[in-house]
């Protein structure tokens, strides 16, 4: 457990987001060796194939983890009250409740991956090797639901620790096992669903056993599941939620405008999100920090100490964007190269690449407000504006392709970050102005 009401902000909120950096790599790197063996092992439309349908698969894995960050910010608020032992039935209820509803979204979504791809407008020549990936990996999504929600509490604890070593193990099994199904056995993209699936339940496995052996009063008891923590519970994690929910529907709604672009574009984006999704992790985690200290210091009855803590992580965070944006500059090509795409798509990704990256400290700056927010119990408005930037997004890029061709994707995200900071920062200075911290 790890008590963020007292000391240096800037020492609580690094010691506690650095793990959750870390983990973030490292279940990225999941992703990442799916595409890097795939694509030097099977080529470019293999890799297409998996790239196809991530926006898809990443819409139910993000509405989980929406969801358990409402569950984290709740636990955060109980651990500042000095309430621990609310944190037992709040895992076990909620393990219960998404663990049945992923089941029955597994089984949904084999049944009818057919029919997503079609809506998708999935190019024929990739179509087998995207229908082979999602398939399988919609089974492993109950064992995320289950993972998520005790990293959540865990959260909430101030431990950002177990879930590092959890998905850092979890890599490594994924690797050895793509190693085996990709490169050995030729499986294709199958091969490395089955993979990352298999380690996916290796992490669910060890996080549960962590957390019922570090702390005794997280151990599943008899009782345990209770309708008042279940009401509490939802009400944190539904608008977060639906803005997970939202705002991955509208990145299938614009997965299928970019596949109109053909296959090349498609290898060449999602292969660039990639390795954004990776880069952007220091700011996504600096901001779910912001959130569990604010949420432990309101707990506490601290609320200057909850807007000193929005104050240094916008700093901390403005910094770590600059220097990501100049990472991007400097190496953003190699980092697309090295997933075995032809030298036309490289160049597509690294134009691409460096329109998006020139507007992270926007992002940057949205995420440190947000994080404050959310960590005051905001969740509703937080969501609303995610969708409302989403919004955005797809109405920009609809009506900006014919001037800016492909890479109006890009400038379209990046409207959608100047509105959500636009819309965050009128709701900070709102609150600031009915309730003074």
């Amino acid at each position: 457990m790890n008590n963020m009401t007292q000391g240096s902000i800037a020492k609580a909120l690094t010691a506690f987001t650095v793990p959750l950096i870390l983990s973030g790599v490292f279940q990225q790197m999941f992703n990442w060796v799916d595409a890097f063996i795939v694509g030097n092992v099977e080529g470019e439309l293999a890799l297409a194939g998996i790239g196809a349908v991530t926006s898809t698969y990443s819409m139910f894995v993000m509405i989980i983890v929406g969801f358990t960050s409402g569950l984290s910010v709740l636990a955060a608020q109980r651990f500042g009250m000095g309430r621990p032992e609310d944190l037992g039935p709040l895992l076990a209820t909620f393990s219960v409740i998404l663990g049945g509803i992923y089941l029955a979204v597994c089984a949904f979504g084999a049944v009818f991956v057919e029919n997503i791809l079609i809506f998708l407008d999935t190019p024929a020549n990739i179509f087998q090797n995207a229908e082979d990936y999602l398939r399988i990996m919609f089974t492993g999504i109950p064992f995320l639901a289950l993972y998520n929600t005790c990293c959540a509490v865990l959260r909430g604890l101030g431990d950002s620790r177990a879930p590092f070593s959890s998905v850092m193990v979890c890599c490594v099994i994924n690797v050895f096992l793509d190693l085996i199904f990709v490169a050995g056995l030729r499986l294709g993209t199958a091969g490395a669903a089955i993979a990352t699936v298999l380690s996916q339940i290796a992490m669910t496995v060890y996080i549960l056993w962590y957390a019922a052996v570090k702390y005794p009063f997280l151990r599943p008891r008899r009782g345990m599941f209770r309708r008042g923590t279940a009401g509490e519970g939802t009400r944190f994690g539904i608008p977060p939620a639906i803005q997970s929910g939202t705002t991955s529907f509208g990145n299938i709604i614009l997965q299928r405008f970019m596949n109109g672009f053909g296959d090349q574009t498609v290898a060449a984006i999602t292969t660039a999100y990639r390795v954004d999704s990776v880069l952007l992790l220091p700011i996504i985690n600096f901001g779910s920090g912001i959130a569990t200290v604010v949420g432990q210091n309101i707990g506490a009855g601290r609320p200057e100490r909850a807007k000193q803590a929005m104050k240094t992580g916008a700093a901390m965070i403005a910094g770590i964007s600059l220097l990501l944006t100049l990472l991007i500059v400097a190496a953003g090509k190699a980092l697309i190269a090295m997933f075995g795409l032809t030298p036309e798509s490289v160049e597509v990704g690294q134009a691409f690449f460096i329109r998006l990256a020139s507007f992270y400290v926007v992002y940057g700056l949205a995420m440190a407000v947000r994080g404050y927010l959310e960590g005051l119990g905001d969740m509703t408005f937080s969501s609303m504006a995610g969708i409302a930037a989403l919004l955005v997004r797809i109405a920009s890029s609809y009506a900006l392709a014919g001037v800016l061709g492909r890479m109006v994707i890009a400038y379209a995200e990046a409207i959608s970050w100047l509105v959500l900071l636009g819309l965050y920062l009128l709701r900070y200075a709102w609150k600031s102005r009915v309730r003074p911290a």
